[in-house]
């Protein structure tokens, strides 16, 4: 394997020059042209050349994927232990969602909301009954369910709990990370999310996570409507809170007349050895938000779930999108839903995450200072050196046949697809050693 992608990799001058041929010849040549020399390097160029620089990609040029496993243009094999930053739960290309997403192409994809169509009902109603709530809002992404959720919470507040117009709070926990939008922003405490895209949202208060007192002191406020917050904190470095953390939260929520938000787009849908992260304390939140995975990597679906009583504040013509609850959308998020209920993942993803940190602490502590995690949403903080740092590990792991990728530094989130099997465990762990002691 090895020796097969250098010696395509030794294509890379040819694909040079073939790239200045290319430049000088008609439309016809180019897309042929590029088809024969494509490899990773090609792809690097191209996207620096032309899209926007606001990411910095572990690199690795990937074209296909099934299962646990990516490709990349070579047709190296990679372990993918990033899913999509837990977007494919499922898999790469799980059949199920894939067919639906087939089916319901080539009969109905957009209806926009003006109509009723005949399958988001049905996708209301499943979602609905499985988590029970009273209520789903469907939206594409992640970020438009935080950003629904506060649209929410703000209008709950003035049409049901009194908070003078206007005047409404929203408290989040620092570390906090959904999304880049302007709302989201306002809310980080991470100054590469915010730092000159100012001035911010108002009404936005940010106190410590995992900090039940702070908590209760921001909630003799009588204008806050909300607090927002992550079980487990996924973006800031798999931050796990003290057990309790959350029955405390809905506790203190509920003696303040204030709504419990749970951002699970990350930390549900099976990720971390339960369908929400939330169960692992049996707590109901009143506003819970899902993406990601709700579409098994397939396509963007979110959506929030509450009741009638904070839902139906919001009237016609007050929020929307021209793709939420759109046909194609309701079918692909079912059959994600129906795999992860028929596969049992989320009992898989608390029997692998278990053996998964086991085998993560037998790594020297003078490499790996910490392991954490729940299930299969996992990190290891890196001891940094001249020599070694998460970046460079990383790079490593791409090189033995693992992808994942760095957060804050010095932190390397660990979190297969949920569908993967003990021996792979095993197989990745040992990758893993191999290369931390290489260092």
């Amino acid at each position: 394997m090895f020796s097969k992608l250098v010696q395509r990799r030794s294509l890379g001058a040819l694909c040079t020059n073939l790239r200045a041929s290319i430049s000088s010849a008609g439309p016809v040549a180019t897309e042929s042209s590029l088809e024969e020399a494509l490899n990773s390097d090609y792809v690097f160029d191209r996207e620096a050349k032309y899209g926007a620089h606001n990411y910095h990609p572990l690199p690795v040029a990937l074209e296909r994927g099934k299962g646990v496993y990516v490709w990349d243009v070579e047709g190296r094999r990679y372990f993918d232990f990033l899913s999509a930053y837990s977007a494919v739960n499922q898999g790469h290309c799980h059949p199920k969602i894939v067919n639906a997403l087939k089916s319901q192409a080539e009969k109905l994809t957009l209806t926009s909301r003006a109509f009723y169509n005949d399958v988001l009902g049905e996708y209301e109603e499943y979602i609905t009954k499985l988590f029970n709530y009273n209520k789903i809002l469907p939206m594409n992404t992640g970020v438009e369910g935080g950003e629904t959720a506060c649209k929410l919470a703000r209008k709950w507040a003035y049409t049901v709990k009194g908070v003078p117009k206007y005047k409404a709070q929203i408290i989040f926990a620092a570390g906090n990370f959904w999304g880049r939008t302007m709302s989201a922003i306002s809310s980080s405490t991470d100054p590469s999310s915010y730092e000159g895209f100012g001035p911010f949202m108002p009404g936005f208060q940010v106190i410590p996570y995992n900090d039940l007192p702070a908590l209760e002191r921001a909630l003799q406020d009588p204008n806050v409507a909300a607090f927002m917050v992550e079980p487990i904190q996924g973006e800031a470095g798999v931050i796990v809170p003290d057990d309790g953390y959350l029955t405390g939260v809905r506790q203190l929520c509920s003696a303040h007349n204030v709504l419990f938000i749970a951002d699970e787009v990350q930390t549900g849908l099976a990720r971390t050895g339960k369908m929400l992260a939330v169960d692992h304390e049996n707590v109901r939140p009143d506003i819970v938000m899902l993406g990601k995975a709700l579409s098994g990597g397939v396509y963007p679906v979110s959506g929030v779930l509450c009741d009638d009583e904070v839902m139906l504040t919001i009237k016609p013509g007050e929020h929307g999108s021209t793709y939420g609850g759109n046909p194609l959308a309701c079918r692909v998020a079912m059959a994600s839903l129906e795999v992860i209920e028929e596969e049992k993942l989320a009992d898989n993803a608390r029997k692998m995450g278990e053996l998964l940190r086991a085998e993560l602490m037998k790594t020297p502590s003078d490499i790996v200072t910490d392991v954490r995690g729940k299930g299969l949403l996992n990190a290891i903080v890196i001891k940094e050196t001249k020599d070694c740092d998460a970046w460079k590990v990383c790079l490593r792991l791409r090189d033995n046949g693992l992808l994942a990728k760095p957060t804050h530094g010095d932190i390397i989130r660990l979190a297969p697809p949920l569908t993967i099997k003990e021996d792979e465990i095993q197989e990745c762990s040992e990758i893993i050693h191999k290369t931390l002691l290489s260092f």
